[in-house]
C-alpha cells in the first residue's frame, strides 16, 4: 500500500483493559476495532495489551506464539491489517515485556523486548531487560520500537534517529499523574529525531493507578496532529512519509550528529 510520499493510516487503541484477564480484554478489542479495520493499515495497542501492567509475569507469560499472537493474528490475517501489541513473553525460563509487530498475512514480523524495566515499580524484579534497538519494517516504513518508561531515555531514540526511522512507536501504561511527561517527551522525540511519533497509553484503572491516555502523534517538527485524553476509542490518522523526507531535507540536523 506504501510507497515513498503514501500515506499509511495509524489507528491507535486507547483502551481501558479490564485488570489480567485476557478473555475480557479480548471481547473488548473485537467491538472497539470492528469499524475500523481497513485492509493495510496499522493497528497500536497499549503496553502488555491483554493483562494490564502485570507484574505476575509467571503467571501470565506466554511463549512468543502463544494466546496473544494467536488472537492479534488472526485479526491480522482475516482483515489485511498490521498489528502492534504487548505481551508478557517467556522464553528459557526468563521474562520479558515485549513489542510484537504482525504483519497483514499473519505473521510475526519483528519483536522488541523492552530495554529498561520500571524499577521504580519493581518491574525490573520481574522481567528482564531487552538487549538492543529494534526497527520493524512496516509497509516500508522505517520503525522504532519501544515501550512505555523507554521514553525518558533519549539515547535509544537517538539511534533511531542515526538510523533514519521515519516512524517511532511506543506503547505504554502511562499513569495520569506524570501525564504531562509522556505528552512533552513524545513531543520531543520527534522534533530531535525529524520523524513522526505514535505514542498508545491506556485509559481507565488498574489496583493502583489511575490512566487518562493522551494518546497521539507528532510530526517530525513536533506539531501535535492528534491526542486525546480519557475517550476509549479508536484514534485514527494519515502520515506521509513525504513530510519526513522534506523536514530532513530543509533542516538536516541528523547530519550533525557525532556522538553516535
Amino acid at each position: 500500500m506504501v510507497n515513498f510520499g503514501y500515506p499509511v493510516i495509524l489507528n491507535l487503541v486507547q483502551y481501558s483493559p479490564e485488570w489480567e484477564n485476557k478473555e475480557a480484554n479480548k471481547r473488548k478489542i473485537y467491538r472497539l476495532i470492528g469499524n475500523n479495520l481497513i485492509p493495510e493499515s496499522v493497528f497500536i495497542f497499549p503496553e502488555l495489551t491483554l493483562t494490564g501492567f502485570s507484574m505476575k509475569s509467571d503467571v501470565y507469560s506466554e511463549e512468543m506464539k502463544g494466546e496473544t499472537f494467536n488472537f492479534f493474528s488472526q485479526i491480522a490475517s482475516e482483515n489485511e491489517v498490521h498489528i502492534l501489541a504487548g505481551l508478557i513473553e517467556k522464553e528459557s525460563g526468563s521474562y520479558y515485556n515485549s513489542l510484537i509487530h504482525i504483519d497483514s498475512s499473519g505473521e510475526i514480523k519483528t519483536k522488541y523486548r523492552k530495554i529498561h524495566p520500571f524499577s521504580y515499580s519493581t518491574e525490573n524484579k520481574h522481567f528482564q531487560r531487552g538487549a538492543r534497538p529494534i526497527m520493524a519494517d512496516i509497509n516500508g516504513w522505517k520503525t522504532g520500537l519501544s515501550i512505555c518508561y523507554d521514553l525518558r531515555f533519549p539515547e535509544l531514540y537517538r539511534q533511531y534517529g542515526k538510523e533514519r526511522a521515519e516512524l517511532i512507536i511506543v506503547i505504554a501504561n502511562w499513569p495520569d499523574a506524570r501525564i504531562e511527561h509522556w505528552r512533552v517527551l513524545l513531543r520531543a522525540r520527534a522534533i530531535e529525531n525529524q520523524c513522526y511519533v505514535a505514542g498508545v497509553n491506556r485509559v481507565g484503572n488498574d489496583p493502583k493507578l489511575h490512566y487518562n491516555g493522551f494518546s497521539g502523534i507528532y510530526d517530525p517538527m513536533g506539531n501535535e496532529i492528534v491526542s486525546v485524553p480519557d475517550n476509549e476509542q479508536v484514534i485514527t490518522a494519515d502520515i506521509s512519509m513525504g513530510m519526513v523526507s522534506e523536514t530532513r531535507n530543509k533542516y538536516p540536523f541528523l547530519n550533525d550528529i557525532f556522538l553516535l
